[in-house]
């Protein structure tokens, strides 16, 4: 099974992929619009032959219902034939800035919405 997972964000969508239990964090895609951030992540799922996608969604706070409708819409955007899941994503933002405090300077790259992808994963894998 080949898993990957994103982090829909507003400016930024981060992807982390599983490789033999090992999950890594992927060049995040930035954000033009959400046509070109969907076809984007439908070409990185084609080029790494993902089967299985792992889609976080908020849980809980002022926006949640603003969001997951947010997070449904581009994920009806994608071309994307394999199985879909949605994972709480609560607090992964804070724990990759925790996780990476004095390392990552810059935060505008997409490199600590990648690490959230990364941490929605984990949480999937370990609760499946």
């Amino acid at each position: 099974m080949k898993i990957a997972s994103i982090d829909i964000g507003l400016k930024r969508v981060g992807i982390a992929i599983s490789l033999n239990n090992i999950i890594l964090p992927q060049n995040a895609i930035i954000r033009k619009n959400r046509n070109q951030a969907s076809r984007d992540v439908d070409e990185f799922l084609k080029e790494y032959k993902i089967d299985t996608l792992i889609i976080g969604v908020p849980i809980g706070g002022d926006s949640e219902e603003d969001m997951r409708k947010r997070v449904k819409h581009f994920s009806s955007l994608l071309n994307f034939n394999g199985k879909i899941y949605f994972q709480d994503e609560s607090y992964t933002s804070f724990e990759a800035r925790e996780m990476t405090h004095g390392i990552i300077k810059q935060k505008r790259d997409g490199r600590l919405d990648s690490i959230s992808a990364k941490l929605i994963l984990q949480r999937w894998i370990n609760e499946n």
